[in-house]
């Protein structure tokens, strides 16, 4: 009885989005792609708090800009932070504006970039492909299980990989304006204010992956004037006009600025083996493969049907496509092996680097149920819906393990702090940098980190410590007030004049610091440690040691 109730509900789901697939073959079908891609994306963001330590980071840089008014300066811990350009900031920093400062708010951006990568990539194929070929792969890429992290994940990934994917359709959308007679002044204005747009979510990457997927994709098909077309003047000033002031006044306001952010972070960053997450050059395929499941099953029947063994599947020519669907499906090849090669170049690599790969895998995924739609084989739409489920299945599986085996977090020594703390006290945080507690706890002072910085600045680590002393140089007297010593630290708990001192820790490294000797801290979470130190308390290891803080 139970196993026929859920074969019932199976079938009753199966139905259910037979009737939602059946509205997307209205004109305004692009407006229902966008509603329920958000809903779908946007419903769970809320029920985690931010993960550790990419999410603190980028939100929490997002909001200090907030906290202090200085929008064109990205700040951490308020030292000029330069690793990334400023755009996903901005956004940011108005989504927490609007709603809060809450996990949500913080996920916004990803969720919406992934909502109109969808959206647009629906319209660009009703545009150029079938109807029918543009449900099925928009279906197939919205309930990615890779495509749902992403969009639950509140850093620059998402963002930059729909820039790049929305520059990627307005210049195809050029190609084939010009191609078929039409004006394509328009497009190739929104490419290139697309690509400005990616240059300022992630530097250069927002224009050379594009530039290489049309480049690649015009140089298999001959047409070298439509290079040189895309090459337009106009779209190249406007390009410049988007993405220079920012770049200027900045190294007007730090000198060095160019250097570090052009060379260092664009090229030696790329170049280098020394960096974190080093991986094999195959790296992304198992991973691709993985978190695109059930989808990525259908592959193996992609490759029958265009390879060797079985020559190439070509639809019949159809009144409402208007190009050649071989020109398409090579646009998708070149999309695909340009994202995919070029982040496998570099020995450091990150599973987010490729998620602007998804749209042409996910056409072609489509492809093999256009297939076997051709061939007449019974049952291709509800296959489909049985694909869809169990990715929606996976997605859903994933935010429940998050609530029942959820991440470290600092929020709730936040929290502790946003109500206990009294104005005029200090916040320290001892051989660690949690980048998320400010924005949890609303606090707007500067934090003191404690490390050891001459060993960081010998080292080729790369981690919080050089995300510090790197924003240091740009402003050495701010991180003099910012970086101290455990000596300093000391001194400064010693002293007969500090202000009462909140202070977060490692529990295994409290060995590290005399003065927490028989001190218990006043919250836990996880590893990490709370400590409250109020002014004149008398500490362990204080016999000798000087009346303040050293300079």
């Amino acid at each position: 009885m139970r196993l026929s109730g859920v074969r019932q509900a199976g079938r009753w789901l199966v139905d259910a989005a037979e009737v939602v697939w059946a509205g997307l073959q209205a004109r305004t079908a692009w407006g229902w792609v966008a509603l329920w891609t958000f809903l779908w994306l946007a419903a769970t963001t809320w029920t985690y708090a931010l993960l550790l330590p990419d999410e603190g980071r980028y939100v929490g840089v997002a909001w200090s800009m907030l906290a202090s008014g200085d929008y064109l300066t990205p700040m951490l811990n308020g030292l000029p932070f330069f690793h990334k350009p400023p755009l996903f900031y901005w956004l940011t920093a108005g989504s927490l504006a609007l709603f809060g400062d809450n996990a949500w708010a913080g996920r916004l951006v990803s969720v919406l970039s992934a909502t109109v990568m969808v959206t647009v990539f629906y319209v660009f194929l009703r545009r150029y492909a079938r109807h029918s070929a543009a449900r099925r792969t928009v279906l197939i890429l919205a309930v990615q299980p890779f495509l749902f992290g992403a969009a639950h994940y509140a850093n620059l990934d998402m963002l930059v990989a729909a820039l790049i994917s929305l520059t990627v359709m307005a210049g195809a959308d050029a190609v084939f304006r010009r191609e078929q007679s039409r004006t394509d002044r328009g497009a190739l204005l929104l490419m290139y204010g697309l690509a400005a747009a990616g240059f300022l979510a992630k530097g250069l990457i927002g224009v050379v992956l594009p530039g290489g997927v049309l480049l690649f994709w015009l140089l298999g098909r001959r047409r070298y004037r439509a290079i040189g077309r895309l090459l337009w003047w106009p779209g190249i000033l406007l390009f410049l006009v988007l993405t220079l002031p920012w770049m200027v006044a900045m190294q007007l306001r730090y000198p060095g600025f160019f250097d570090y952010y052009i060379v260092y972070q664009h090229f030696q960053r790329f170049l280098e083996t020394g960096f974190n997450n080093p991986h094999p050059f195959w790296f992304y395929v198992p991973v691709v493969l993985g978190l695109t499941l059930p989808w990525s099953i259908q592959l193996w029947r992609w490759l029958t049907l265009h390879g060797p063994l079985q020559g190439d599947f070509v639809p019949p020519a159809h009144s409402l496509e208007q190009v050649d669907r071989r020109v398409l499906r090579g646009l998708m090849l070149s999309w695909l092996a340009v994202v995919l090669v070029f982040f496998s170049i570099p020995t450091s690599k990150l599973i987010g680097y490729v998620i602007a790969l998804l749209p042409p895998l996910a056409w072609f995924i489509q492809e093999t149920f256009e297939q076997r739609e051709a061939e007449t084989a019974p049952g291709v739409t509800r296959s489909l819906m049985r694909h869809a489920l169990v990715a929606v299945a996976i997605c859903l599986t994933a935010v429940v393990a998050l609530l029942v085996f959820p991440r470290h977090s600092t929020k709730p020594l936040a929290q502790v702090l946003a109500r206990s703390v009294v104005p005029g006290e200090q916040l320290v945080m001892f051989n660690l940098y949690a980048y998320d507690v400010p924005l949890y706890a609303n606090w707007r002072q500067p934090v003191i980190a404690v490390a050891d910085w001459d060993q960081v600045k010998q080292s080729h680590i790369d981690d919080w410590r050089r995300e510090l002393v790197d924003a240091a140089d740009f402003a050495p007297v701010a991180g003099q007030q910012r970086l101290w010593s455990a000596a300093r630290l000391q001194a400064d708990l010693c002293g007969a004049s500090h202000p009462g001192t909140w202070l977060l820790a490692w529990l295994d490294e409290v060995h590290r610091l005399p003065v927490l000797a028989g001190l218990v801290p006043v919250a836990q979470a996880g590893q990490m440690g709370l400590w409250h130190i109020p002014p004149l308390t008398v500490l362990n290891g204080c016999d000798g040691m000087p009346s303040s803080a050293p300079e």
